[in-house]
């Protein structure tokens, strides 16, 4: 019934390689199937003007696609000055996402920005930036307590992210290009290892949702994001 033949409750394949690169703090190419999004996370001893002095840490991203990672070249957005209003918004989210899981007492008055460039892109950058964005937090921040520039860990918990959704009237798990543009409902689902919600994007697509069926989702996404965690851990193992 998927294009892709899966099974409703099945995931891409999942790849993480990290110390890709050479100088960043942490690093890892992630692969979801046919997405590949490069993660690096870079230390800073500065924090943003409105919690400086206050003893807390931070965790900021960026990201961005590159012209070839899509069927057809995009434009950079260097190019237009400015940054489009969708790569605002996830690079917001996967901020947002990955400070749910950090201690920022613990990491003291320092910055980590994740920087998540997509390489090829075929559903689901987006979670599969926030995964992999984690794992090279986790290096990073590894680095710092080897270091002992902190004596805590500050990281609470994996955060993963998965993307659910209603496809030909079917709930499934881990939405790739095919599906995702032809999803009646769409939904992002961001989750720590330990159980905990995040975030979840959940937006009909010219078809409603029950509340069973976002139940359904939920469940999917849960299964999904437990299988992530499980790489995350085994790639910085």
């Amino acid at each position: 019934m998927r294009p892709s033949g899966r099974d409703l409750s099945e995931m891409r394949a999942v790849s993480i390689e990290t110390g890709v690169t050479k100088h960043a703090e942490g690093s890892c190419m992630i692969r979801i199937g046919d997405t590949h999004v490069l993660c690096t996370a870079t230390i800073e001893d500065r924090v943003p003007p409105f919690i400086k002095g206050s003893g807390l840490g931070w965790v900021t991203a960026e990201y961005g696609m590159l012209p070839r990672s899509t069927t057809s070249r995009m434009r950079r957005e260097a190019t237009s000055g400015k940054q489009g209003g969708r790569t605002v918004e996830i690079q917001r989210l996967i901020g947002r996402s990955l400070r749910a899981g950090v201690d920022r007492v613990a990491l003291g008055e320092r910055q980590i920005t994740v920087d998540c460039d997509v390489i090829q892109a075929d559903g689901g950058t987006r979670c599969a930036s926030i995964t992999g964005g984690w794992v090279a937090l986790r290096l990073a921040v590894n680095k710092l307590l080897k270091a002992r520039e902190i004596t805590t860990d500050p990281l609470i918990s994996p955060v993963a992210a998965v993307s659910c959704g209603i496809y030909a009237g079917q709930p499934v798990l881990d939405l790739d290009y095919p599906e995702d543009s032809e999803a009646g409902v769409d939904g992002n689902f961001i989750l720590r290892g330990d159980g905990q919600v995040i975030e979840v994007q959940m937006s009909a697509e010219g078809a409603t949702f029950s509340r069973m069926q976002m139940g359904q989702l939920m469940d999917l996404a849960e299964a999904g994001a437990a299988q992530l965690v499980a790489a995350q851990l085994a790639a910085v193992a």
